[in-house]
């Protein structure tokens, strides 16, 4: 068996497809590699992980023998089943990526990952490695054959890994090589066992799908899952098929069973190759999830919307039993606000940028700002959803009781810096938000509230921004406010989170002040279509290093540009945008000035700012 295959140890973080079940996901090169897979969810240790070491993080790849390929990837349409084509002089196979999914909240669900490999023309022969490395690479696992295949098994999980082609061990991984000519189809079942009973041990309905009817069976109602979730969106604008991408992405990061939205599948992708800015985001980050919830509201899938309200309603019950802030800034899926950080030392991190971290220590921090976004969402569930219920609003005074008291406090505000608490007028803004939708919320329902302390901690608020939050010398609202016995302006440091002043009902995007600010972020901020979030040689974060532009901020920019009525910039903008997305639509946090994609990949805040933004062009342009 040819044994040794030419490729690099890392792909580009951009040529990666993904693939999931709304329980987990796994990501999946263009050379066919699946380089990245956690099971049995987003925030389980990985089994394949090679995207953080390619040498101790294992792999699950398949290439033609002796003969370089030419590979491209795309989704099957209207989809979340990813196609990688392999194309030599010989002939053309196909490798379709997918985790069956057969109906909605399935209580008999199976975690699966099938491969199927097909020859579209002439011959070729192939080759595939198996090397799963059980718990980030740091547990051992043992070997054995079963029917039609083999199981690795290790202290916490095992993996049954059907195929319909003999697989040979070799060492602690599974090998084979098969040639494919005409129609020919090969076929691999990979499963996942936790010990629950609901593994490949256990009698649960379907056939292995390394049967070829099954297998076509589960691609079959796979494909029907996802057009009929994707038929629910009521979006007809200019850019269908890229905000029906970006909503095909968000619904991945979704886990089914408790409603919770994660951030991104992945951990440990840097801001900077070599870096040391690389950060777990398999949580649900509650900023993150709120602009989720938005998007997903204004595209029309309400039901995901109700799945996260019902996991918020236990977040904000809890809240009310505390005796802390209400609310942290991340939970687990499960809902625990406890995510120590650990550092993996036997991990050389994705093209050794390292260190290597599982958990994530912002989770301590105070963010005020996530009750503006929070409680925002929660506004337009209530007037575009069901509503809230009677102990949600109960629930939601409480926390607004302790926000009116803490408001005027320093925190980390919405990019969670490192370099100690200070008062963001971001988060000001957003305290804002918070009050004054908890005071719409009352009188568009008739709520009860205390509606005139409400009102005047809203207007203290708003005061308080325009007076210490704008630099009248530089012309622009600033990332930190004031001291408030200060004799002159605030220091002149911008911050492209304001550029959703307008978009939150703060100001008028028409508003001379926010014009201007917009005016000084274009020239300090933006590079072509590209927006950095601030400069940190201006406002150190307490991190070491520098990072990329942020995706999601400019998409912001491109909103703001709309609003202020620049609309034929703001499309400019929008499209080259677009240029930047990887060969599938995805986008990572961040892009770098020459286009590479940095960062968690793919990222849910990018996402919906793309939905968003697309959304209100179109209103724009009429």
């Amino acid at each position: 068996m040819e044994s040794d295959e030419p490729r690099e140890d890392y792909l580009p973080i951009a040529e990666h497809g993904l693939i999931g079940d709304l329980r987990t996901a796994a990501l999946v090169g263009t050379d066919g590699r699946i380089d990245w897979f956690c099971v049995p969810r987003f925030d389980s240790p990985s089994v394949f992980g090679s995207l953080l070491d390619a040498r101790r993080g294992g792999c699950w790849e398949i290439w033609p023998v002796g003969q370089a390929a030419t590979r491209n990837q795309f989704y099957f349409p209207d989809t979340n089943i990813l196609i990688t084509r392999m194309l030599t002089d010989d002939g053309i196979v196909e490798i379709q990526d997918f985790m069956p999914i057969v109906r909605d909240r399935d209580p008999a669900h199976r975690q699966r990952l099938v491969r199927r490999v097909v020859n579209v023309r002439g011959r070729m022969r192939l080759a595939v490695r198996v090397a799963p490395r059980l718990n980030y690479g740091r547990d051992p696992h043992r070997l054995e054959r079963i029917a039609n295949g083999v199981r690795f098994t290790g202290a916490s999980i095992a993996l049954s890994l059907r195929s319909s082609v003999p697989l040979e061990p070799d060492g602690p991984d599974a090998r084979a090589e098969f040639e494919l000519s005409g129609g020919d189809t090969v076929l691999f079942d990979l499963e996942t066992d936790t010990g629950s009973g609901t593994g490949p041990g256990a009698a649960l309905p379907g056939a292995c799908a390394v049967d070829p009817g099954a297998a076509e069976r589960l691609f079959e109602a796979t494909v029907t899952f996802w057009r009929t979730w994707l038929r629910q969106s009521t979006y007809t604008g200019r850019w269908r098929e890229t905000v029906h991408r970006s909503a095909l992405t968000l619904k991945l990061l979704t886990h089914e069973p408790s409603g919770a939205i994660v951030a991104a599948p992945t951990l440990g992708l840097p801001e900077r190759l070599g870096g040391s800015r690389n950060w777990d985001y398999r949580y649900v980050w509650i900023r993150d999830a709120a602009f989720s919830l938005y998007a997903l509201l204004r595209l029309g899938f309400t039901q995901e919307a109700q799945a996260f309200m019902d996991w918020l309603t236990g977040r904000l019950r809890a809240a009310t039993d505390c005796s802390g802030d209400p609310l942290r800034v991340m939970y687990s899926i499960d809902g625990d606000a406890e995510l120590p950080e650990e550092v993996l030392e036997h991990l050389e991190g994705y093209r050794g940028s390292s260190p290597v971290r599982i958990g994530n220590g912002a989770s301590g921090q105070r963010q005020l700002d996530i009750y503006g976004e929070l409680i925002d969402s929660i506004y337009l569930f209530n007037k575009y959803g069901v509503g809230i219920s009677h102990e949600s609003w109960t629930d939601l005074c409480t926390v607004l009781d302790w926000l009116l008291e803490h408001w005027d406090t320093v925190d980390a505000s919405i990019w969670e810096t490192r370099a100690g608490p200070r008062n963001h007028t971001y988060s000001r803004l957003m305290c804002w938000v918070a009050v004054e939708r908890m005071i719409r919320m009352a009188r568009q329902r008739g709520l009860p509230g205390d509606l005139g302390r409400w009102t005047a901690v809203r207007d203290r608020i708003y005061h308080q921004i325009m007076a210490r939050g704008w630099n009248p010398v530089a012309r622009t609202f600033v990332q930190q406010l004031a001291d408030a016995d200060a004799d002159g302006p605030p220091a002149d440091i911008l911050d492209a989170s304001l550029l959703l002043m307008p978009m939150v009902k703060f100001v008028s995007p028409v508003d001379p002040r926010f014009r201007s600010t917009v005016d000084a972020i274009a020239g300090r901020l933006v590079a072509d279509s590209l927006v950095f979030r601030y400069d940190p040689e201006q406002s150190p974060d307490g991190l070491e290093g520098t990072e990329g532009t942020f995706s999601i901020c400019s998409f912001w920019w491109v909103e703001a540009l709309a609003r202020t009525g620049e609309v034929e910039q703001a499309r400019l903008a929008l499209e080259k945008m677009f240029t930047y997305a990887n060969h599938v639509g995805l986008y990572a946090e961040q892009i770098g000035l020459t286009g590479e994609h940095l960062g968690n990949f793919p990222q849910a805040f990018t996402h919906l700012a793309l939905i968003s933004s697309a959304i209100n062009l179109d209103r724009a342009m009429g």
